[in-house]
């Protein structure tokens, strides 16, 4: 099953307390594209970036063998850049916008057909706009933001009519739902129109929620998160990735969805940018997906 990836393309300044990165290739679409295409190919991208974006980045992603017919470069402007200081929160120190403020997502004719589609946390006017250049998509996959929540509600509700899984964090969850209790706020969400709602809850693991089943999938335990920033999005590419792979919606390979999902999310944060994830093995893969499997595996007296 090929799948779409529409997102931002980024250039990240980072600190943590391990160290620090200037210009890292980051945004949405980078971490979707790279952990989805160790499950699945073809993996094709739509974003824009500017004539400053690295070679290395194209390098990247054209050794992870992502298509970028879609990829618009605009060389007289400049990508998208974001800078950030992790210690017990994340603090936002700059975001520039650049070409990605007039993003015009245009879906080629050779993509439209992709069964599966994974939307970045966009604009939700922009994700409506991809899925109606889409031509009866197998699954829509959505991620979205506080940004999004707060300021455009009723273009968001919208594009939730369209899509099969949201992807959000806890705080997100809340907010949109207006429900403190995550069970409760899956419920709500799902009235909105996915299906599938899957909250992640950092160190402490993921909510899987659909109509019949809650499933709670644990965290990696990790001592040394050297950088967060991508892991939701590897989540997202992860999880979209072994739905391509398998072609299968059922409750028992979506909770083994959410397990690759959060593999991919705890290889990503190992390592600075998309270090992490860019030079693993599909045994690697499988060694931590088995490790998973154990944190919460016991036998009954």
């Amino acid at each position: 099953m090929s799948v779409l990836v529409v997102g931002s393309l980024a250039l990240d300044s980072i600190e943590t307390p391990f160290g620090s990165v200037t210009d890292a290739v980051g945004g949405s679409a980078m971490y979707i594209s790279a952990a989805a295409s160790y499950f699945i190919n073809p993996i094709r991208l739509v974003g824009v970036v500017g004539g400053d974006f690295p070679k290395e980045g194209f390098a990247f992603l054209e050794q992870r063998k992502i298509e970028l017919e879609g990829l618009q470069v605009v060389k007289e402007g400049k990508t998208f850049r974001w800078s950030g200081r992790y210690h017990y929160e994340r603090d936002t120190l700059s975001t520039d916008l650049n070409v990605f403020e007039s993003f015009d997502p245009v879906i080629p004719d050779s993509y439209r057909k992709s069964r599966c589609v994974c939307l970045g946390n966009i604009d939700p006017v922009l994700q409506r706009k991809v899925l109606d250049q889409m031509e009866k998509p197998r699954v829509v996959i959505c991620d979205t933001m506080n940004y999004w929540i707060d300021r455009k509600m009723k273009e968001l509700r919208d594009t939730l009519r369209l899509i099969n899984v949201l992807i959000l964090n806890d705080s997100e969850a809340r907010l949109l739902s207006r429900e403190p209790n995550l069970i409760k706020a899956g419920r709500v969400i799902r009235g909105m129109g996915p299906s599938v709602v899957i909250v992640k809850k950092g160190e402490h693991g993921a909510l899987l929620m659909t109509e019949q089943m809650v499933f709670s999938a644990p965290a990696y335990p990790m001592e040394n998160i050297f950088d967060p920033t991508g892991a939701g999005d590897s989540f997202a590419g992860g999880f979209a990735g072994w739905l391509a792979r398998t072609d299968d919606m059922s409750e028992e390979n979506l909770k083994r969805a959410v397990i690759y999902g959060s593999t991919l999310a705890s290889f990503c944060v190992e390592r600075f940018g998309v270090e992490g994830i860019s030079d693993l093995t599909y045994l690697q893969i499988q060694d931590r997906f088995r490790e998973f499997k154990e944190l919460s595996r016991f036998d009954e007296d």
